[in-house]
């Protein structure tokens, strides 16, 4: 009795067993592939090359710096199309707008960054350490001369895929400063000439310059574009004092000045400090705005608003007599890859798809901007603009260069302070002083 009671509990367990055996299958590390198991992590290896198995699919976060929305459209509709390619593959698309950098500074010190990411100027010396190597994918031979080394190291790694290329200057109104006899100002006093000449004969009914202290990036720009103009483009300059770190920051002190003149002058909206960078479009399509501080990708926005304006591009202004006026340039948008991600493969496939030439060229065309890669024609409105001023100097992103890593959101907040006047502008360079010296000995 004793015996066949044993044999019966034997053969039980052996078909229990069996039945396990049978319950897994390939690429689910063993876990219950039953509908009612808890959903488990893809096992695709960043190196296998092959699709999950079982109908699992990996999953691609992705982070980008545009805020334009017709970007943003573009973007998903590459990324729509990557996937129809490539079923297996989701692609999780974000823009975390002015909140970006900093999200991306507590990623980084979890080591717990997005698959793929725009490194937004800052490939090698913020984000090199966290990138994979690109050097070996096939876009590559295509970088442009102007964009291949600024996402390069020494060791001939290549950090990113540049999709726009920064060549950085003022938009604006071309049928009102047709209307009010105004040439694109070459200094920075014929602009605030201009300003002054709209602000007065429009008797107030258009402000000259758009800012916002929400999204206070863009109060960063008037920072960034005219140090490059005050500092860094004339003949006698303070770029080796900037990086040998003894510039007497005193030297500053004139840009917030004037930016603060601006404001009291009228010159910038008085809501700056609760206006949002998306309240920009519609004010500016309506004529109530006559320049910005940043490239053409709001084009587009304006454009649906009043198809008939036309909006020019120009470079930045000089600040010192006897100087030319420049554009700021670098990355604009770009794509790299975590290098300690679940899913690298999957991640350089996606990037290599989003460098293919016809993408490469919708990029092109609604950011207005240059391509990172040769052979890509763009056909936008502003073509014209850049053939026009093919000869005036680029100079890289002022903080990019000059500035350690994390100033970039000091000017804007100091910025904004200095709007609400709980700073001076002696205290606005007082304060770049010391956090340029507190970052740099991070």
């Amino acid at each position: 009795m004793k015996r066949t009671a044993l044999l019966s509990l034997v053969i039980v367990m052996m078909f229990a067993a069996f039945l396990l055996g049978c319950s897994k299958r390939e690429g689910t590390s063993g876990a219950s592939a039953t509908p009612s198991a808890a959903p488990q992590e893809s096992t695709v290896k960043e190196d296998s090359g092959a699709k999950s198995s079982g109908g699992e699919k990996v999953k691609l976060t992705v982070y980008s710096t545009t805020n334009d929305k017709p970007v943003q459209e573009v973007y998903k509709q590459i990324a729509a199309a990557f996937t129809s390619e490539n079923p297996n593959i989701e692609v999780d698309l974000q823009f975390p707008g002015s909140e970006y950098e900093n999200i991306l500074k507590v990623k980084m010190a979890a080591n717990d960054l997005p698959d793929v990411f725009d490194t937004h100027g800052w490939a090698v010396v913020r984000y090199g350490k966290y990138l994979a190597d690109l050097r070996d994918e096939p876009w590559v031979p295509n970088m442009t001369d102007t964009i291949k080394d600024v996402v390069t190291d020494k060791d001939g790694k290549v950090h990113a895929l540049v999709m726009s290329e920064a060549k950085d200057g003022l938009t604006y109104n071309v049928d009102m400063l047709k209307q009010y006899n105004i040439e694109p100002p070459k200094t920075f006093d014929e602009l605030m000439a201009a300003a002054e000449k709209i602000k007065k004969e429009s008797k107030g009914a258009v402000t000259p310059f758009f800012f916002s202290g929400i999204d206070d990036w863009m109060i960063g720009q008037f920072f960034d574009y005219f140090a490059t103009s005050q500092l860094i483009s004339p003949q006698q300059n303070e770029a080796q004092n900037l990086l040998n770190k003894t510039f007497d920051w005193k030297k500053w002190t004139p840009l917030p000045e004037k930016y603060l003149e601006m404001f009291k002058k009228g010159y910038i909206n008085k809501d700056v400090l609760t206006a949002k960078y998306s309240d920009l479009p519609q004010q500016f399509a309506e004529g109530k705005v006559a320049f910005t501080l940043l490239g053409p990708s709001f084009a587009d926005e304006v454009h649906k608003i009043n198809p008939d304006l036309k909006i020019g591009f120009m470079p930045v202004p000089s600040m010192v007599s006897g100087d030319e006026p420049n554009f700021s340039g670098g990355e604009r948008y770009t794509f790299g890859a975590w290098k300690d991600g679940k899913h690298l493969k999957e991640a350089k496939q996606l990037i290599a798809f989003f460098a293919k030439t016809e993408n490469m060229e919708k990029i092109a065309n609604v950011t207005k901007l240059p391509p990172g890669l040769k052979g890509v024609s763009a056909t936008h409105e502003f073509t014209e603009y850049y053939e026009k001023y093919a000869n005036i100097r680029v100079f890289p992103y002022f903080d990019r260069v000059y500035l350690p890593s994390g100033m970039w959101d000091v000017m804007c907040k100091t910025g904004s302070a200095l709007l609400g006047g709980s700073v001076t502008p002696e205290q606005f360079s007082e304060k770049m002083k010391q956090e340029a010296e507190r970052l740099s000995n991070k």
